[in-house]
């Protein structure tokens, strides 16, 4: 029982602590989940879902549900979670690439910690409109507000879910700074979990009521399945690309004269692309959905309203197209083949079989090969859920657990934090998770 590395996990002091952390934040976080806004009433708010659940029109509720464990249909004071946060990182990473000006700030001293600030100010007006938009789709049920006074009541809303986006995104820092593993993505695989009970006892009642097949459960368990072990094969290959480098005399010291290797994954970027796509689309979606309740809303507000609808052939091509876009704009930022080529360069560095000034275009076409089938792969994947739905029926609240954005973030958080378990125990003189080989991270 000594060498079981779950008991290890526990007898370690370090690692009991930054579990115990994470695991208390969390129950924060769900706590928050199902704390309804201040002015809601709550039972009202169940029956509304729970007759579009019943008529099949919970679409955009399942969607905005995906992240925060169902705080959106609970219209809790955590309703956005980190989407916001997230969102407005993407933007800035942009922003840094086209402006010169942000992007001199970002590399002087004390840049990184001005550049989140920025982040931070920007998230807030993020929030702003999202919340202001939810406060017109809260508007649009009949009997959910008991507050008479309108405006009082958007100014609390707005208030109250921006406050708790907030919280939420200084709980997973906090995770990322005394916890486990990072704490923005364990917040989101915290979310999609949460939902995992209820998606089974629904599929239960279905299959139940011979709603559902049994046959066509069996067969999308089996891709599930099928599924998991591709995502965790792809997220564990590797291209090494060899690097010598030459012998060179420091002072009475000799450096160098060593082979290693660059280890440039498949799939470099990871779930980033899926997160930031999901992300980008959140605030057209919430704008479009919840404009359209309104009863004086213009035709083009329905329109956009319907082509973004996520289980729709639009949305998803769009999805496809910012994860292939995105897979290509990460993968630039974080391994820029001309810093690469230069960082060799400067180290006495070469690959053999290509000429010194022709790394940077080497590099280049290696990640390109890599980068498309890699952001194909993604999006392959981010698409299951709606094939599930369409070819077996199966509703929009089970499906997108099958596959999809779901399944690639659990899988990738789970290796992330077990990898940094696993890097602990190590560090403690204690096994790994693992009896053979070493559990490989994502860096998310």
């Amino acid at each position: 029982m000594a060498s079981n590395p779950i008991v290890n996990m526990f007898k370690v002091k370090e690692i009991r602590d930054r579990l115990l952390f994470t695991f208390l934040i969390l129950a924060v976080f769900r706590l928050g989940s199902v704390l309804t806004v201040p002015g809601i009433d709550a039972n009202v708010l169940f029956e509304y879902f729970k007759d579009l659940a019943a008529q099949n029109k919970n679409a955009f509720a399942s969607y905005m549900d995906f992240f925060v464990g169902g705080a959106f249909s609970n219209f809790s004071i955590l309703m956005l979670g980190v989407m916001p946060y997230i969102s407005m990182q993407i933007i800035m990473q942009l922003a840094v690439i086209i402006f010169p000006s942000l992007k001199r700030i970002s590399q002087e001293d004390g840049g990184q910690r001005k550049i989140a600030q920025y982040t931070r100010t920007g998230t807030i007006v993020v929030c702003i409109i999202q919340a202001w938009s939810m406060s017109v789709y809260a508007n649009s049920i009949p009997g959910c507000i008991v507050i008479d006074n309108r405006v009082l009541f958007r100014i609390l809303f707005i208030l109250t879910v921006t406050t708790g986006s907030m919280v939420t995104v200084w709980l997973g820092n906090q995770i990322t700074a005394r916890g486990i593993g990072n704490g923005i993505s364990v917040m989101i695989f915290a979310g999609i979990v949460a939902r995992l009970p209820n998606a089974i006892v629904e599929l239960y009642q279905k299959v139940k009521a011979k709603e559902i097949q049994l046959v066509f459960v069996i067969l999308v368990i089996i891709m599930f399945v099928a599924i998991i072990a591709l995502v965790i094969y792809e997220e564990s290959g590797q291209r090494k690309i060899p690097v010598h480098y030459a012998k060179r005399v420091v002072g009475r010291k000799m450096y160098g004269g060593q082979s290693t290797y660059i280890p440039f994954k498949v799939n470099p970027s990871n779930v980033i692309p899926l997160i930031f796509a999901s992300s980008i689309l959140t605030l057209p979606i919430t704008l479009a959905s919840t404009l359209a309740q309104g009863q004086n809303s213009a035709k083009w507000i329905n329109s956009v309203s319907r082509v973004l609808t996520p289980n729709g052939i639009w949305y998803n091509i769009l999805l496809v197209l910012l994860i292939i876009f995105f897979a290509y704009f990460y993968t630039q930022v974080t391994l820029n083949p001309t810093e690469i080529a230069k960082n060799i360069r400067e180290n006495g560095g070469s690959i053999p079989g290509v000429r010194t000034d022709k790394t940077e275009e080497y590099l280049t076409k290696i990640l390109n090969r890599l980068i498309l089938p890699g952001s194909l792969f993604l999006a392959l994947i981010a698409i299951v859920p709606t094939l599930i739905q369409l070819w077996f029926g199966f509703p929009q609240s089970i499906s997108q657990l099958m596959g999809g954005t779901s399944l690639i973030i659990m899988i990738g958080v789970d290796l992330d934090t077990m990898s940094q378990v696993e890097a602990l125990l190590k560090m403690h003189h204690h096994d790994g998770l693992t009896k053979k080989g070493k559990i490989r991270s994502r860096s998310l």
